[in-house]
């Protein structure tokens, strides 16, 4: 939990290999952040898909996170050839300088080679899953619409009818007849930025999408606003932050190899 200052909670490293990696995609090279146990063996891989922000400390302790379930966790810096966020003092700076420019294709194309790196890394290619917060959640969504690896996906209160600009096309409730691995949706009630109407829309898009859109599920926690998972920031919901996290896992867990 964070403490009274809300600075982000630090998951210790021991027992585990974490280091920055480089992952060839396209013409450049992008960082990625990457955890894993630290012993021999081939683990199930969960791509951690950034906040607006970037992969900041927050999104490497999850990394962390995961790895000490036993996964090899990734997290590449997708604004790569955009720029830093850090450069930006605000959101509105951030979106218009950054995210606007960000297009999802190679937002896909950049995942997909954290795949192929993960594979000759330790990771194993039959167990793979992602997972994305903020802007990572609205991409998490469009990844299982576009990568059949996936067994499964966890996309934490990301945009579902628009993106962030005019590169931004395509958005989750209009891929759900695509959707090739079941998603579980985590959402604020009180978020003002995805509104609740947003999410009953995609609810119902579902219902009507492939086998595995039918079989995803969005939670909506009463109470809780966008990023109440995020324990750096004011918004934080300790209570739906420790409910979420296991259902989480227990998402991935029950839609591996075997299930």
């Amino acid at each position: 939990m964070a403490n009274k200052k809300n600075l982000p909670t630090y998951t210790p490293d021991d027992g585990l290999k974490t280091y920055w990696a480089e992952i060839a995609t396209g013409d450049v090279d992008v960082p990625a952040y990457v955890a894993m146990p630290d012993n021999t063996g081939r683990f199930p891989v969960v791509l951690v898909v950034q906040e607006i922000f970037g992969v900041h400390e927050h999104i490497q302790d999850i990394c962390r996170r995961f790895a000490r379930e036993g996964y090899l966790a990734i997290a590449p810096e997708l604004y790569l050839r955009q720029g830093k966020p850090a450069d930006h003092a605000d959101i509105e700076s951030l979106v218009a300088g950054i995210v606007s420019q960000v297009p999802d294709e190679q937002v896909m194309a950049d995942l997909d080679a954290c795949l192929v790196w993960a594979g000759q890394h330790g990771g194993d290619l039959m167990r793979v899953f992602a997972t994305g917060y903020c802007w990572g959640g609205r991409i998490t969504w469009l990844y299982a619409a576009h990568q059949p690896m996936l067994r499964a996906a966890v996309a934490w209160y990301g945009r579902l009818t628009r993106g962030h600009g005019p590169l931004q096309v395509t958005h989750p409730i209009d891929v759900v007849d695509k959707i090739d691995a079941p998603v579980l949706g985590l959402y604020g009630a009180l978020d003002a930025g995805i509104p609740v109407k947003d999410v009953q829309a995609m609810q119902a898009a579902l219902k009507k999408g492939s086998d595995k859109a039918k079989g995803s599920e969005i939670l909506l926690y009463e109470g809780a606003d966008h990023g109440f998972f995020a324990d750096y920031r004011p918004m934080y919901n300790a209570k739906a932050a420790k409910d979420a996290w296991q259902r989480c896992l227990t998402w991935m867990s029950s839609n591996g190899p075997g299930t």
